[in-house]
């Protein structure tokens, strides 16, 4: 395998290999697979073009100078603010679309999104700093972007169902995990100890995730009236 597949294979293999874990975890209802991997395209590729835009205006200033210091507070601020929303305009196609009706959509369509952002974004680690970047990131970043851009999606498959009107406190959550996490990645390369909450912020993203996917299958357990009628009737 030469250098190149070995980046493609990294950055994207093991994205792929949890979107399609989150995929067949649907059980009930699986959503279209052109919605899903529309999805991960979208997130790997409008969401990162957007973010890559905004993080370069911010941080590394254009026809003027960033707003404040590139400092690690400063980069992870923007990195939480930017990418999140970036990533929400890839999980807006299937809500606008009318795929999403609960929160396992909502779980499936905001993993993919993140998994495809993530992916796209340590290939292009690796263009600049090395397949070893790539491969140290690929078993981190996937499930990190993924649970922050699911918390996004399951308000997207709540509201879609009714459950409530505004997802403002879920983006705010997602911006700050993902803030909180960039913040202590950044500041472990000169404080070791450090790792120590980038451990425990793994774990909680494992939660995070285990706790919709269980929220989700048993929404749907609730609901297999609903989708008996739903296939009897063809829709």
């Amino acid at each position: 395998m030469d250098a190149f597949s070995g980046l493609v294979f990294f950055a994207y293999g093991p994205a792929l290999a949890i979107l399609w874990y989150f995929y067949h975890a649907d059980r009930y209802e699986p959503e279209p697979r052109r919605y899903v991997l529309g999805t991960f395209i979208l997130g790997g590729t409008l969401s990162v073009g957007i973010a890559f835009i905004l993080e370069s205006f911010l941080t590394l200033g254009g026809a003027i100078q960033p707003l404040l210091p590139a400092s690690a507070f400063y980069v992870a601020l923007v990195a939480g603010i930017v990418e999140e929303p970036a990533k929400a305009l890839a999980i807006r196609w299937p809500f606008k679309a009318g795929q999403m009706d609960g929160i396992m959509d909502g779980l499936v369509y905001g993993v993919a999104a993140g998994l495809g952002f993530a992916a796209t974004e340590n290939f292009l680690y690796g263009l600049g700093w090395g397949l070893g970047v790539t491969v140290m990131r690929a078993f981190l970043t996937p499930l990190a972007h993924a649970t922050w851009s699911a918390v996004i999606g399951v308000a997207y498959g709540m509201k879609a169902e009714g459950k409530m009107t505004s997802t403002a406190s879920y983006f705010l959550l997602a911006m700050f995990l993902h803030f909180i996490w960039d913040y202590y990645a950044f500041m472990s390369a000169s404080v070791p100890a450090y790792n120590i909450l980038l451990i425990f912020f793994i774990i909680l993203n494992l939660a995070l995730l285990r706790y919709f996917l269980l929220l989700g299958q048993a929404e749907d357990r609730s609901r297999l009236w609903y989708y008996w009628f739903k296939r009897r009737d063809g829709l």
